[in-house]
This record gives structure tokens, C-alpha cells and sequence, in this order.
């Protein structure tokens, strides 16, 4: 990795106290602690929040399956243009989508080429993140149309929102991207 990101953060290795068994327990659950997590370090209690909602809405009980969950994060990523999360979220993605060309058109935002409930719930993540005043029960009603009920709905605004403002962390503090060999190893 050559860059570093926009603010003072604390490494793992200079961590103390609370920060530390934070960080030591990501790494126990996680596998690797993320610049995502170390952009925190300053605030370590909103690392707490920020992980139990990420545990939540990407592993929790939902009508979502976990392809779906990661499908959203990469759809609402590349609208925001959010490498890092595109990249990280295609990784976790490739866990349940194994045609690495399909992702690709996730990726590419090319959802006229996704399977139809793919392709309503990208579109979806679109609208909702790039015009979220334009959604009208009708955006709503074409989720249903593919068997989306409404917690599966809840679940799916939840998620692209958190996403969103992860991007917005990102983006607004320049979070390094690891290297794709930095990247192995994350229990996604």
C-alpha cells in the first residue's frame, strides 16, 4: 500500500487500551483488521457501532442472502465510484457469485446485463443512492414483483444506506485500498 489516508490514524501495532482490544478482537473474528476499521482509530467507540452494524445487515438474520447483501454493497459502491469498497465487497461477492464476468458487470454498473431480480435490486441502489427524494412506493412495489417482501425490503435500504456512508468515509478521508495480496485473508 502507498498511501495513507487523509487524517492522523493509529496502526495496530501502536494501538493501547480500549483501541487495542478492538483491534485484537476484529482481527480474532475478521482475520485482518482493514484500513476501514483503522480509519476509526481516533474514535474507537464508532468503530464498535460501525462493526456491529456492518455484523448486522451483512451476516444477521435476514430473507437476503449473503450474495444478494454483497451484490447491494458493490452495485451502491460503483455508483459512488468507491473503489475500495468495490473491490473489497467484489472479493466477499465472489464468495457466492463464482462468474467473475458477472460480477464484473456489477462492478461496471452494466445492469441491463444482471438476471432480473439482480438487476431490480441494482437499480434500485442506484436510485435510492443517487436520487434518494425521487423513491416512491412504485420502487418499492417493483421489488415486490420479485419476491422481495417487506423486511427483505427493509434489509435492502438498510444496506445500501450503510453503504453509503461507508463510501462517504472513505472517499472523504481517502482510505488506502490494500493491495489485492493485502486483501486475501479477510473472513468475509
Amino acid at each position: 500500500m502507498t498511501s495513507k489516508p487523509w487524517i492522523r490514524v493509529i496502526r495496530p501495532p501502536q494501538a493501547e487500551g480500549r483501541l487495542k482490544e478492538i483491534y485484537d478482537d476484529i482481527r480474532e473474528k475478521r482475520g485482518k483488521i482493514a484500513e476501514i476499521h483503522i480509519i476509526h482509530s481516533l474514535h474507537p467507540e464508532s468503530l464498535l457501532a460501525h462493526m456491529d452494524l456492518y455484523l448486522t445487515l451483512m451476516f444477521g438474520r435476514s430473507p437476503l442472502h449473503r450474495r444478494e447483501r454483497e451484490l447491494l454493497g458493490v452495485a451502491t459502491s460503483a455508483v459512488n465510484a468507491c473503489d475500495y469498497c468495490v473491490a473489497h465487497h467484489s472479493d466477499a461477492l465472489a464468495r457466492y457469485e463464482k462468474r467473475q464476468a458477472y460480477i464484473r458487470k456489477v462492478q461496471q454498473r452494466a445492469w441491463e446485463d444482471l438476471e432480473p431480480r439482480d438487476r431490480a435490486l441494482c437499480r434500485f441502489a442506484e436510485k435510492l443512492t443517487r436520487t434518494p427524494w425521487a423513491v416512491k412506493m412504485g420502487d418499492l412495489e417493483a421489488l415486490q414483483a420479485h419476491g422481495y417482501d417487506d423486511t427483505a425490503i427493509l434489509d435492502i435500504v438498510q444496506i445500501i444506506a450503510y453503504f453509503n456512508f461507508v463510501n462517504r468515509l472513505v472517499l472523504g478521508l481517502g482510505v488506502p485500498l490494500e493491495s489485492e495480496e493485502e486483501r486475501q485473508g479477510y473472513r468475509y
